[in-house]
Formats: structure tokens, sequence, C-alpha cells
């Protein structure tokens, strides 16, 4: 990790973990990220309100991330903004506990457990949850949905309510909402020498990727060499140079600590580095119908939220790179015609994906239509 990220003052970390010890780790985090951990009375008072939600609530959710608290700075993941719409929307009566930060697992470990009903419901990675939930790996098919307007429209469409939703809910999952931390990039590591700029440059890069079969396939198309590589062991891959490259959005990249080690980055918006909040489906199956519609309200109250953060996020963290000297590259049109030539969802190398997830080319013509139609959510680019 870097070293703008790595370490936290050791009195703030005695105190964040007498607080901890003594209130939970939940208060001890919204108190970190509040700004008032070092007020005892501050913190007496979030501990009582927290236990006095908990005692009133008839329904309890337990929601888990990989994201610490206040990542949304410059990630645009709003688990504080659900917990407080799901507890208000249902005037009390549902209590949302985080976990936040890894606790209950990261990845593909995340998806399993909420899958199983062991955890309710996660922030999950598209890419990660492809592997338990594959028709959602169709938005790694690279330019029909990059954008992060076209994604808005894509995944608050009918067309995705229709073909995608009953394959995720055939796996056991409840879908909340899908969100964007905006399109994935081309990030090179320091040391590497040069800009990528169109696919030519991409010869005999060894590309990092997440598990995701589709986006292997993109940088083949590429002419690199896809490797996955774990999440966590993905910056010393880079520093050793195992990989050269990887590919998350700007927010991403800041708020997982890599601004020590990327030379530059290229906005190519291939593919979206797109996410979603997901809870079990038997539990969401039991709660009362009222109780399910104030959650879905919650949901989609806090798709708009994060949609809204894009672009506060990803110009914080741009900030933060060019401060410690990466570089961005934005290809011209005609390089960006170059990526999709090579690349687009065009090409037939794509048809049979498109067939195994969508069921039909026609069904992906159809969920292409809807993404190129806009839908209820207004995204600023």
């Amino acid at each position: 990790m870097s070293k703008h990220n790595e370490h936290i003052a050791s009195p703030m970390r005695r105190r964040f973990m007498e607080v901890s010890a003594r209130y939970g780790f939940t208060v001890a985090v919204l108190a970190t990220t509040g700004g008032y951990l070092w007020s005892d009375a501050a913190v007496a008072q979030t501990a009582a309100s927290e236990e006095d939600l908990a005692r009133k609530a008839q329904h309890r959710m337990i929601l888990a991330t990989e994201y610490k608290l206040g990542s949304f700075v410059s990630y645009p993941i709003m688990q504080e903004a659900f917990k407080e719409n799901a507890q208000n929307l249902s005037k009390g009566a549902l209590y949302v506990k985080l976990f936040p930060a890894g606790q209950l697992g990261v990845g593909g470990s995340l998806a399993q457990k909420v899958q199983s009903g062991t955890v309710n419901a996660g922030g999950l990675s598209l890419s990660n949850f492809s592997a338990y939930a594959p028709a959602v790996d169709l938005i790694n098919i690279p330019y029909w949905c990059g954008e992060n307007q076209r994604f808005a429209n894509l995944v608050t469409s009918k067309a995705w309510a229709d073909e995608i939703t009953p394959k995720v809910n055939a796996k056991n999952y409840k879908p909340l909402f899908y969100y964007t931390v905006d399109p994935r990039t081309i990030a090179v590591r320091k040391g590497f020498g040069r800009i990528v700029r169109t696919p030519d440059d991409m010869k005999g890069v060894k590309m990092r990727i997440p598990p995701s079969k589709l986006l292997g396939r993109f940088y083949q198309l590429a002419g690199a060499n896809p490797t996955i590589v774990a999440w966590g062991e993905t910056p010393t891959a880079l520093r050793q140079g195992v990989a050269d490259a990887l590919d998350p959005a700007i927010g991403a990249l800041y708020t997982f600590g890599f601004i020590d080690i990327l030379e530059s980055i290229t906005t190519v918006e291939s593919v979206p580095d797109a996410q979603m909040f997901a809870c079990n489906l038997p539990w969401f199956n039991g709660l009362p119908k009222d109780m399910q519609r104030k959650f879905e309200d919650a949901a989609e109250l806090t798709q708009a939220q994060s949609f809204a953060q894009i672009i506060k996020a990803r110009d914080l963290s741009m900030q933060e790179f060019t401060k410690a000297g990466c570089k961005f590259y934005a290809p011209t049109a005609d390089e960006k015609k170059r990526w999709v030539d090579a690349c687009g969802e065009q090409r037939k190398e794509w048809d049979d994906i498109k067939k195994e997830l969508a069921g039909s080319l026609e069904t992906f013509e159809k969920l292409k239509k809807a993404a190129n139609t806009k839908g209820k959510l207004t995204v600023t680019a």
C-alpha cells in the first residue's frame, strides 16, 4: 500500500482500539470518520444512538463491504448512506449493522457468504461476483456500456430487469442496486517507460486482471498477456514487475493505495468498473412486503447518490495522483476508434459470450439498445 495511506498515528490507533473495545468496531469507525474520536461524550452518544436503533428495530441486516467507512470521498461506495436511508425510510423498523473494511471477507469470499446467507448483504465487484452469477459479466464486453451514462441506462432498464435479474435471482441473490466507480483504465507501473495510447502499445504487456474471462479475452484482443492476480497481491506484483498494468477506475486506484506505484493512467473508457449491493434472496423474501418496498426505496435513493458522487471522487483522486507525479492520458477520437476496432463488442469473438450470458444475440441487442436509451438517472460526465 502507498505511504499516503499506510499508517495511522499510534495515539489515534490506540484511541481507536480503546473505543472499539468499549463500544464496538462500528462506533469506533463512525467516530473516526465523523471527526469526534477524541470526544468521550460524542462517542458515548453515538454508541447509545446505535444501541437504541438496534433495540427498537424489528429487523436487522448485516451489510459487509471491503471498503473503509469514509471511502466515498474518493470512491462512490455509499455504505453509510445506504444504512441511513434504509433506517430512515423504514422509520427505524430496520437496523443495518455495517461490517466495512473486509471484516467479513472480500471478493469471491464475500460473494459466497451472501449467496449462502451467512451474511445478509454485501458490496460486491461485478468482476468478482460474475463467478457466482455469470450473467452480470456481460458488462465486461468492451465498448457497449463502458461510459457512466450508458451503464446507468442499462442497469436501471426494464430489459436488464427482465433478462438479467432472474438469472441473478436463480443464484440466490437479490440485487439491491448497481453502480460504477467510473470506466476502467489502463494504469501502468512506475518504470514501465511509456504511455499506453492504442492497442499497439499493449503488445506483451503483463496485464493484471480479476477472475473475469471476458476481461481476459478483451486484453488478449488488445495484444496484452492477461494474468489473474489476487487483488491483495497486486501491489507487490506491480512493484516486482510480475505485472505491468492493471485496469481499475481512477478512484479505485487511489482508494486502494496505488498512488506511489503508478507511472501513468490512460482513460480508455472500455468497460465500467462496476459494483453492486446485493442481498441474500431468501433473507429478503422473508421480510414483510412493506419492509421489502422500503428496502428497495432505500436502494434506489442510494444508487442515485452513488452516481452523483462519481465526479467528486474522480476529481479528488486525479488531483492526488497528479501531485504524486502520475500522468494521465485521454485517447484522441482516432485512438479511441482503434481500441473499439480491436476489442469492441461488434467483433465476432464476442458472439459466443453474448449467447452464453444473454441467451441469444437478439437478447444482447435488446440490452445494447437499453444502454443507449436514456434512463431515469442522469450522470454527469
